[in-house]
């Protein structure tokens, strides 16, 4: 047979490992496990830790429950306690057979109780059935994840296509959210650790100006200033904004709605719609007014040229401390070799 068909053939055999003070014991379940299972043994505690925190982790843990300095109950509140070790099932084999025993097994986590002396065919059945439980949950477990994100990435797409749909007012590709949507993750990256705060950010970023989805064309698209009434009628973005998005229980819509609301507001209060100032406007919605902006000055549009990058910057240097949060400005001008990245990635073109 030739090596490639040998491969094909290979099986995945699971790993048990058995953890026991008295030697003899030890000897005795290696020889019922090893000719079906690799074995690996722990004369104490502190070893069998070290052996199930390893990567190559064993499949099941055997495991005494009498041994001195760590009894068996303190290794399996240990394992439990380890994330990168809590799945492991364990079954206490044990000369400990009071009900009470077994309950205390079982409340810490244990999956089954063998009694010693040990019967081989009942540590070979109970051993089987653990593994392919373990294995069967593992499967279920990795379906739900990815199906959890495939969730995720649609609905992330979803939002995307929203914020989108309201950009094509004004916009005619709608790759505006796509642009200040990275440059505000940047940003984000710059003053926080919280990953998924940022992710949350990113991700709710395209929805700050739905509302716009409300307001006439005339308004929008009108290539003078406007007049105090159209004006008041602009501003109205954000109160639609507010309505569209609603008032369901996720950290996603709660995260927009608050872009959405204060994206607007400005750092010396006088921004719209409550005049809130500095740091009481949410950190969110600091960095999305200075992402949102630089795009809108750098971008062209149907009734506007694409001001250059340096004059975009200076700009946010200007308005740094009345517009723009004045600490927030400097860490963005710091990553503007990735904005740009980004720019030149997705750019209109009319």
């Amino acid at each position: 047979m030739q090596n490639s068909q040998k491969d094909s053939l290979i099986i995945n055999i699971p790993t048990v490992l058995i953890v026991d003070d008295n030697a003899s014991n030890l000897d005795v379940l290696n020889g019922v496990l090893k000719p079906f299972y690799k074995v690996k043994a722990a004369i104490n505690g502190e070893l069998a830790l070290e052996i199930a925190s390893n990567p190559n982790k064993p499949d099941i843990i055997l495991l005494d429950i009498m041994m001195p300095d760590m009894d068996g109950y303190e290794v399996c509140s240990r394992l439990k306690s380890n994330v990168n070790t809590a799945q492991i099932p364990i079954i206490f084999v044990t000369a400990k057979t009071q009900v009470k025993d077994e309950e205390r097994g079982f409340e810490m986590g244990a999956v089954d109780y063998i009694s010693k002396p040990i019967s081989a065919p009942i540590v070979l059945a109970r051993v089987k059935t653990h593994v392919a439980l373990s294995n069967q949950n593992l499967v279920l477990e990795k379906l739900v994840l990815e199906r959890t994100k495939k969730l995720q990435d649609t609905q992330i797409e979803i939002i995307r296509r929203l914020g989108c749909a309201a950009e094509y007012k004004d916009n005619d590709t709608g790759l505006h959210v796509i642009r200040m949507s990275w440059y505000s993750k940047f940003l984000a990256e710059q003053v926080s650790t919280d990953t998924e705060w940022i992710n949350l950010l990113y991700m709710a970023a395209p929805m700050h100006d739905i509302g716009k989805i409300a307001i006439p064309d005339r308004i929008l698209l009108k290539p003078g200033k406007l007049d105090d009434k159209e004006w008041a009628l602009m501003k109205k973005h954000v109160e639609y904004g507010v309505k569209i998005l609603g008032t369901a229980d996720s950290e996603l819509l709660s995260m927009a709605r608050e872009i959405t609301l204060g994206h607007h507001e400005q750092y010396d209060g006088s921004g719209y719609p409550y005049g809130i100032e500095g740091e009481n406007i949410p950190l969110s919605a600091r960095i999305i007014a200075i992402a949102d902006a630089f795009d809108a000055l750098t971008s062209k549009r149907p009734y506007k040229n694409a001001w250059p990058v340096e004059k975009a910057v200076a700009l946010l240097k200007e308005k740094s401390g009345k517009h723009f949060d004045p600490i927030l400005v400097p860490q963005f001008i710091k990553c503007l070799d990735k904005i740009l990245e980004i720019k030149a990635k997705y750019q209109n073109t009319f």
